[in-house]
């Protein structure tokens, strides 16, 4: 009888078991109110947002990079959209020419937001400004844009079509899930067999290696930030039709979640190493824990500090188990 064997990573492991271990607290905890199905759809519908943005952060941290300008950029996507929707469609009234409009003001919000990474990825590769620098002074130009074009208004009123992307329901599945699950799909295929995605992975190893065996590491870097760019664009679709508006301030809380979300999947805060099944899972967690303290009514300046704790212990976690595995590397050299 031949038995098959199958190697599990064992950082999906122990997510694994975080997760299974959050979800029986939380039920334990507050059993009335978090097995109900309206939890889980609930956390269906706010989920893909979230994990579209967390993709965005997690390929600029494979790089050892960062990209702190992932809300303002979807921010300024779904005002550009926004502002060609209102200014063409009357939701009232259908006509002919809606789907056109739609069409162009996705297109529109998905070039601002591949523009913007262009733009980050010419500031970190050519201008050589390290990428938090460079990431956060495009955050703070793209914030001030937003609120000079909108003046601090809510832009809303958007055609049922784009509703139906944040809110509606494809056989009882959430849209906006559908949506992760592809663009998760094909980050995971872009970067496990793509030549671009090889050379992501290893120029977060070592950028001078990578250099020297050939590959251009300023189009890498900018081929990133573009990719992290659109995947901004896309959650700032779903972010302004499960809203059904536009503003400047939208989802600033989910910087701090999208960093916390990476590390936590075991992406390395120095590059080079992350798998998107750990994203996913470590979303799942969060998502889990943040719902569930909810539902048990603690305050929301308390889930923060939470957050906080739990990405400094994920670090020292990830700290530990290196400094572990440099350890059994040298003694299995000695012997």
């Amino acid at each position: 009888m031949f038995k098959v064997k199958t190697r599990i990573n064992p950082e999906m492991k122990v997510l694994s078991m975080i997760l299974a271990g959050s979800f029986i607290i939380m039920a334990i905890l507050s059993p009335s109110h978090f097995l109900r199905l309206e939890t889980f759809q609930g956390m269906a519908f706010q989920l893909p947002e979230l994990g579209l943005l967390s993709l965005a952060m997690m390929i600029s941290m494979l790089t050892g990079g960062i990209n702190l300008s992932i809300i303002a950029t979807a921010n300024i996507s779904s005002i550009t959209a926004a502002l060609i929707l209102t200014s063409y469609i009357n939701p009232e009234i259908a006509s002919s020419g809606d789907g056109m409009v739609i069409l162009l003001a996705i297109l529109a919000a998905l070039t601002v937001s591949v523009l913007v990474g262009l733009f980050n990825g010419i500031l970190i590769s050519i201008v050589n400004i390290p990428p938090i620098l460079a990431t956060l002074g495009t955050m703070k130009l793209l914030q001030g844009l937003a609120f000079i074009i909108t003046r601090g208004y809510v832009i809303s009123g958007m055609p049922d079509f784009v509703r139906f992307i944040g809110n509606g329901t494809v056989i009882g599945i959430p849209m906006p899930l559908i949506l992760f699950a592809i663009f998760a799909w094909l980050m995971a295929f872009y970067l496990n067999h793509t030549a671009t995605g090889f050379n992501i992975f290893l120029f977060g190893s070592n950028s001078v290696a990578t250099f020297f065996s050939g590959v251009n590491n300023t189009k890498v870097i900018i081929q990133t930030y573009m990719l992290s760019g659109l995947y901004c664009g896309v959650a700032a679709l779903i972010m302004m039709s499960r809203f059904n508006s536009a503003k400047a301030g939208y989802g600033e809380s989910y910087l701090l979640v999208t960093i916390l979300a990476a590390v936590l999947g075991g992406v390395k805060s120095e590059g080079g190493f992350g798998e998107v099944t750990g994203l996913i899972l470590s979303l799942v967690i969060l998502q889990i824990i943040s719902n569930g303290l909810n539902l048990l009514g603690v305050s929301s300046f308390l889930t923060v500090a939470f957050w906080g704790l739990i990405m400094i212990a994920a670090m020292i976690i990830h700290f530990l188990a290196r400094r572990n595995s440099q350890n059994r590397i040298s003694l299995e050299k000695k012997n």
